[in-house]
């Protein structure tokens, strides 16, 4: 069994077409089929466009999720897939940022859940700085 409960997958994308970021058609056809190429389990989604520009949407994943986040105003589009199961993140990662048109791309990754390096913290205790 793995110390680790999940993988929380971060990608940024910069210098998106502003067309498709502002889009809650688009943004929703991108998320969905890139969950589905990467072999995730879709349980349900749910998408928003906001006044006057930028569209946010989530998708439920029997593995966890997949979530956006857009500024059309400044071509960027942030994204999160968290996955306790196996799925392919960067056959998601690759479909997001083609589809969103990105000219730069940024991944990053956070375990969570790591159930060897936990330790004890009273709620409210300032976090380390060392983080």
């Amino acid at each position: 069994m793995s110390d680790v409960l999940g993988y929380h997958y971060l990608a940024e994308y910069h210098s998106c077409d502003v067309s498709v970021i502002n889009s809650e058609s688009d943004i929703s056809e991108i998320l969905l089929e890139a969950a589905r190429i990467s072999g995730a389990t879709i349980i349900d989604s749910f998408f928003h466009s906001f006044s006057p520009q930028g569209v946010s949407g989530v998708i439920v994943i029997a593995e966890s999720h997949l979530s956006i986040h857009t500024w059309p105003e400044h071509g960027y589009a942030a994204v999160d897939l968290f996955s306790c199961g196996d799925f392919d993140y960067q056959k998601a990662l690759d479909y997001i940022g083609d589809g969103l048109v990105s000219e730069e791309r940024i991944y990053s990754v956070v375990e969570r859940g790591n159930l060897a390096g936990r330790s004890v913290k009273k709620v409210g205790a300032p976090v380390s700085e060392d983080l």
